[in-house]
């Protein structure tokens, strides 16, 4: 359950979910699939009732969706159910939160209880009235500065508000594989060299030496592009059978598109991640080597 306390939206998990509902939101899907969608997205949360978070799941949702005029009766009658049987309660004082907490616990309950039944009527929201279009072409290879090994944070204004930040070193990486999660939310896969170099490249890295690191689909906004500091370096033509047959495991982002989890989470290279972490050219990443990689881009390229 993560950092937790008496509010609904005191835990980890809570405040992460209410951003992914609120991704999940602008699709222009009925409230049913809605749900589902977000019940794909946390199945273990949404459909195990022995999960830490299987109550947090459902009355966040419960709650938003109240907030945002989203009608849909399986939740609310869900969330009802869970607070009139006592079941979160039960779920938080396993954690061992205290008798003082859960009395506070139960007045918030008591609180979501009499505005889900007293919800107001479904009004329209805000939806993706087009596919989001897609800002990176496959094969494109970008520069990007780092410090230790991380990129920048793209969630603060400025680098002067960035804490710790150092230039330090550049990085590159390289779009793989794109597409889009429902036919509108767009998601992103790349590779990224394996440590940060101390001068700007000026080209994508083409020697056979060069490691490579697969990452983990991500999505990105103009915004975020730009505070990223992206310098374009060229393109290469990747082939998709040679992409495919090489990390035969890669799966669509869309999970990733759905929870709106940025490219920036992956971008970050050696130093800032360990030569250990990194599995060796040709083998499958494990629990000790979470990043699988490829020795130089002839492996993946068309030609």
């Amino acid at each position: 359950m993560g950092a937790w306390g008496t509010g609904l939206y005191s835990g980890d998990f809570a405040m992460d979910l209410r951003g992914t509902i609120r991704a999940v939101a602008r699709l222009p899907f009925s409230a049913d699939r809605l749900v589902d969608v977000l019940c794909d997205a946390e199945p273990g949360a949404a459909r195990s009732s022995v999960d830490s978070d299987h109550t947090v799941f459902w009355l966040v949702v419960a709650d938003q969706f109240a907030k945002r005029g989203i009608d849909s009766p399986r939740v609310r009658e869900t969330a009802l159910s869970i607070i009139d049987e006592g079941r979160d309660r039960a779920a938080v004082a396993a954690l061992g939160m205290r008798e003082p907490d859960l009395r506070r616990r139960d007045r918030m309950l008591a609180e979501l209880r009499i505005r889900l039944v007293s919800a107001p009527p479904p009004k329209p929201r805000t939806t993706l009235k087009n596919p989001q279009p897609y800002l990176f072409e496959i094969g494109d290879g970008y520069a990007f500065p780092t410090s230790g090994g991380g990129s920048i944070n793209p969630y603060f204004a400025s680098l002067e508000q960035t804490p710790s930040w150092r230039h330090d070193g550049w990085a590159v990486m390289v779009i793989i594989a794109r597409g889009r999660a429902f036919d509108f939310l767009a998601w992103y896969q790349f590779l990224t060299i394996d440590c940060a170099a101390p001068e700007k490249p000026t080209a994508i890295p083409m020697d056979d030496s060069q490691l490579w690191v697969l990452r983990q689909p991500g999505t990105v906004t103009p915004l975020h592009i730009k505070r990223l500091q992206l310098e374009r370096l060229g393109s290469v033509s990747v082939d998709s059978d040679k992409l495919q047959k090489t990390f035969p495991y890669m799966r669509p982002g869309i999970v990733q598109a759905v929870i709106d989890l940025s490219i920036c989470d992956g971008m970050k290279v050696g130093p800032k991640i360990p030569a250990r972490f990194i599995a060796p050219p040709g083998q499958t990443a494990g629990p000790r080597t979470r990043y699988p990689t490829i020795l130089g881009l002839g492996t993946i390229l068309a030609g």
